[in-house]
C-alpha cells in the first residue's frame, strides 16, 4: 500500500491514484498544492547502478514528479516541455530522498518550477529546473 498524506488537492489525489510509475519505484506523495509538492522516494537495490549508487534517471524521476504534482494540483493538465538536472551528491541503496518543488513563475500556460532532491540528512543529492505547458484539452 502506497502512503498519500493530508494537505493534497484532490486533484493530485487523483493523479497519484493513476501513477502506477510512480507508484512501482516507490515514490510517495507528502503534500501537493498548486505551485508546491512534496513527494519522497526511499532509493531501493534494484534502483542502484553499477558504481553502486541510485541511478540518476531514477533521481531525475522523482525530481520530474514533484514539479508534476505541483503544477497539476490545481487541476491543470500540465506536462513537462523541458527541463535540467545537475547531480551533487550520490544517493545509495537505503537513502530516503526528499524532492521539493517550487513553481517560480508561472505566465499563461508556461511555468518555470525548481526543485532540490534531499537525503534525509537534509544533504542536497540533485538541483532540477522544468519548464511546463498546460494544454487545452
Amino acid at each position: 500500500m502506497h502512503r498519500v498524506s493530508e494537505g493534497i488537492s484532490d486533484a493530485a489525489r487523483a493523479m497519484y491514484a493513476d501513477d502506477l510509475a510512480s507508484q512501482t519505484l516507490g515514490i510517495e506523495l507528502v503534500s501537493a498544492e498548486p505551485g508546491r509538492a512534496v513527494v519522497t522516494m526511499t532509493v531501493r537495490p534494484d534502483q542502484c547502478n553499477g558504481l553502486g549508487v541510485c541511478h540518476g534517471g531514477l533521481i531525475f524521476t522523482l525530481a520530474d514528479t514533484a514539479m508534476a504534482f505541483a503544477t497539476n494540483a490545481d487541476g491543470d493538465r500540465a506536462f513537462a516541455t523541458n527541463a535540467e538536472v545537475d547531480f551533487v551528491n550520490a544517493a545509495r541503496a537505503g537513502d530516503e530522498l526528499t524532492a521539493e518543488c517550487v513553481r517560480i513563475v508561472r505566465r499563461g500556460r508556461a511555468g518555470v518550477s525548481d526543485v532540490s532532491v534531499r537525503s534525509a540528512d537534509g544533504e542536497v543529492v540533485a538541483v532540477f529546473r522544468g519548464r511546463t505547458l498546460a494544454t487545452r484539452d
